[in-house]
This record gives structure tokens, C-alpha cells and sequence, in this order.
């Protein structure tokens, strides 16, 4: 611990709150060692339960981490200081954003006469007793689940708040701080926070335009993942989308897992322009996540969840406990926009128009010796020998691309493009100044 600063307090609350204002204000830098419990506790002349339970509130909101002999740190990026988002730079105004990851504001399908005819058919208000998930809401989405090849026949459906409130209620129902997860790589920066948040210890899995790599997959639980989180279609930040032979290589190696959590991320849905090959079932513990943000809008703070029904019902004890319950406003208002024929049909056209955008870059990029990779959804992966070099240069030259360090834990450097803001037109552009970032005249050929 640094010599400047002296942990304070005489509760566990205080204790802790010292420590995380020491991070917070670099007094405590990443990788400092922390007295041990015994120490501190005689300097603090408190009991050694009382800082025990500090430390240990510390590691499961990711600011400090066990790390054997070594004692207790500093975790190198704790996620209270510097979340991988934060390291995205302010994209200053006129410069072309294609760091972002949203869709197309323009795309979006509009909402006020929707909202206008949920209002009018509105019974009277719901109480506590009677919220919960929306039966009819739930009908729907069991059967457009079970369209896809969901096995929701013997399961368990309900919603939470978006992708990443289904995935933290899991991990944390099934999950202690230290267990390993398997995670892919490069893949969804929010989800690498949330991990190392909830102390877990992430277990990398390389992907490629079919999904998580087989070998990957049998390493990581030969290692001894107690759970797995699979992007279906529309991969953050590749694009990849789990093929039918990849489906059928992958679901034996889970099979031999049955006590691994299998989650599913299906954020995209009905953008993703692809067929759906899902993994759930191929364990006993299983869910499956379909989020409403991208398709209608990230304002839209709900998920579709379904799994075994023991999973779902951890799910929802959690819930009770904290949130209570999605509100049924914005339930009724997604049952809306999926029986709207509208609002398919947008929806649709959206899937079709990024479709188009997204391949018209990568053979761009391709073309001038840049292989990109994105199969589907709104984003392409691009390998590149210095990423931040790429990322300034791209900068300099008008455009805001997201660093691959945001996605990342072992795989080579790259860069992460959204096309949402390109239209097809802007496309020549946009590989010729990417291409030049990349690879400057006098930097040596592009490396393959």
C-alpha cells in the first residue's frame, strides 16, 4: 500500500469507503497490495471480521482481488475506477462516430402512435400483489422463441432490464466471487466489467465468423468454468453468429458439462439478418437472453428471459428482492411493437439496410488489404497491427473508432467499427481513411 495513504474507519462500510476513495483518487494505484486483515485491523483497533467483510465487499464490487501469497490488491483494472467503456474517448462534435456500438437512430421504428394506443387500452393500475411478468407478453415470447428453436416446451420464461441485468441476476444466483467464467475473446466490453465486478475470474475463448472455437470451448470448462456466455448472432464487437455445424460441434463438448450455466446472448434478435442455431439444453442449466434495445431502441429496458425452470426461479427470487419486477408499461408497449405488422416491416428493412452497410465495408476494407470480419449485426472487427496508432490517425482524420483493448484479453490488436452513422456512399471513404491509419506510408506491409 502506498506510504501516502492510511486506510481509515470503524465499520466495514467506512473501511471500504476509504479504500475505494484511496483507488479512486490514485492514492491507491492498480496492483497496490493492501495490509493483511490481521494488520489492518490492529491499526484500525477494530475486530478482524470487520475488515474481512470490507475486503470482501471491495473484491465482489471489483476493486481489489486475492492473489494468493501475494495477498490482497488492487485489481489491475477495477471496475469502480475504469470500466472498459470508459476508456472510449469523447468523440468531439462533427467527427464521424463509429465507436459506438448503437443502431441507427434512423432506423428505429417510431413509437408515439403505439404508446398513444397502450395508453388507451390501459386497465385500471396494477398494485405490488399484482406486477410481474405480463402473461400475455410471456405467451408471445415463449412461441416466438420456440419458433427459433428455443426448447421453451418444459421451460421457464420471464423479463428483466435488458441483457445485462439477465446476465449479472445469473451469475450472481449461480456463482461465487473467484469462480471461473468463460467468456469470449474478443467480446462484449460491458460483460468483461461485470465479471471482473462480480470477482469472477474470466476464461477466454477465441472466436471466429461461426462462433466460439470448439477447441476453445473444451479448454475452457476442461479448466473449470462453472458457466459459459455464448453470443448467438451479431457477436460484440466480431459479428460472428453461431453456425448450424458449429451448434452441432459445440453442443456435445456441453453436454459433458451438464452442471455448467449455459447463457445465451441474442441481443441482436431480429436484426440479425441470420437464422438462429442455439445451444440451450445441451445443459442442465441453461438461459436464453433476447433482448428489445437494439431492434426498437436502446431506451427500450427489456429482455425476454427463458431457461430450466430452477435457473429462472433464482432469477426471480433475486428480483424480488431488489427491482421488484419489470414495469408492465414497458412490457405492454414490447407487446405492441411485436404485433405491429409497421413495425416489423421497419425492422426488418433496418436488419437489411446494416446488412448491406456492413458488407459493403468489409469488401472495402478487404480490397485494400484489410480482412474484417462481421457476419452479422452492426458491427466489423478489424485486425490491425497498432491499434492505438490506428485509433489517432483515424482521429486525425475525422473518424472515431472504438480501441480493441475495450474487447480484448488475449487476441491480437484490432479496432472495432460501427457502420449505424454510414450511409453506402460514405463507404469508399471510410476504408481509404482506415487503410491509411492502419498501415502508414513508410509502416512496412500490412501484416496477414
Amino acid at each position: 500500500m502506498s506510504a501516502r495513504y492510511q486506510v481509515t474507519g470503524s465499520s466495514a462500510a467506512s473501511i471500504s469507503a476509504s479504500i475505494e476513495a484511496g483507488v479512486r483518487t490514485g492514492d491507491l494505484t492498480w496492483g497496490a497490495a493492501l495490509p493483511a486483515v490481521r494488520v489492518l485491523a490492529d491499526q484500525l483497533h477494530v475486530s478482524p471480521g470487520t475488515v474481512a467483510k470490507a475486503y470482501q465487499d471491495l473484491r465482489q464490487r471489483g476493486v481489489l482481488e486475492t492473489a494468493g501469497r501475494r495477498g490482497t490488491r488492487v485489481r489491475a483494472r477495477p471496475a469502480v475506477a475504469t470500466p472498459r467503456s470508459a476508456l472510449r474517448l469523447p468523440v468531439p462534435e462533427g467527427m464521424v462516430d463509429l465507436s459506438s456500438g448503437e443502431p441507427d437512430l434512423r432506423l428505429l421504428p417510431p413509437m408515439a402512435s403505439l404508446v398513444r394506443a397502450m395508453a388507451r387500452d390501459l386497465s385500471e393500475p396494477l398494485g405490488y400483489a399484482a406486477a410481474g411478468a405480463v402473461p400475455e407478453l410471456v405467451d408471445v415470447a415463449r412461441a416466438r422463441l420456440g419458433a427459433d428453436g428455443v426448447p421453451v416446451a418444459d421451460a421457464a420464461v420471464t423479463v428483466t432490464s435488458g441483457t445485462l441485468d439477465a446476465i449479472e441476476r445469473l451469475l450472481t444466483t449461480h456463482l461465487r466471487p473467484g469462480d471461473p467464467v468463460a467468456v469470449e475473446d474478443p467480446g462484449w466490453a460491458n460483460l468483461l466489467d461485470l465479471v471482473a465486478a462480480l470477482d469472477l475470474t474470466p476464461i477466454p475463448i477465441g472466436v471466429d465468423d461461426e462462433g466460439p472455437r470448439p477447441d476453445g470451448m473444451a479448454a475452457a470448462l476442461a479448466a473449470g468454468a462453472r458457466a459459459v456466455v455464448v453470443t448467438t448472432r451479431a457477436q460484440n464487437p466480431t459479428g460472428a453468429a453461431v453456425s448450424a455445424a458449429r451448434a452441432a460441434a459445440l453442443r456435445p463438448i456441453l453436454a459433458g458439462h451438464p452442471e455448467v450455466l449455459l447463457i445465451e446472448d441474442d441481443h441482436a434478435a431480429e436484426l440479425a439478418g441470420v437464422p438462429l442455431h442455439c445451444l440451450s439444453g445441451a445443459t442442465a442449466t441453461w438461459a436464453f437472453i433476447r433482448s428489445a434495445s437494439k431492434p426498437f431502441g436502446p431506451d427500450l429496458r427489456i429482455a425476454v428471459l427463458a431457461g430450466d425452470e430452477a435457473t429462472i426461479a433464482r432469477v426471480l427470487g433475486r428480483l424480488r428482492i431488489g427491482a421488484g419486477w419489470v414495469s408492465t408499461l414497458l412490457q405492454r408497449l414490447l407487446l405492441l411493437l411485436w404485433q405491429d405488422a409497421g413495425v416489423t416491416a421497419a425492422v426488418a428493412a433496418a436488419a437489411d439496410s446494416y446488412h448491406h452497410r456492413r458488407l459493403g465495408l468489409r469488401d472495402a476494407l478487404s480490397a485494400r488489404g484489410l480482412p474484417a470480419c462481421g457476419m452479422t449485426g452492426l458491427n466489423l472487427w478489424v485486425r490491425v497491427p497498432d491499434e492505438t496508432r490506428t485509433v489517432g490517425a483515424l482521429r486525425d482524420a475525422g473518424y472515431a473508432a472504438a480501441p480493441g483493448s475495450l474487447f480484448r484479453l488475449r487476441t491480437p490488436p484490432g479496432i472495432r467499427l460501427t457502420v449505424s452513422p454510414l450511409d453506402m456512399h460514405d463507404l469508399d471513404r471510410v476504408a481509404d481513411a482506415v487503410a491509411a491509419a492502419a498501415h502508414p506510408v513508410g509502416a512496412g506491409p500490412p501484416s496477414r
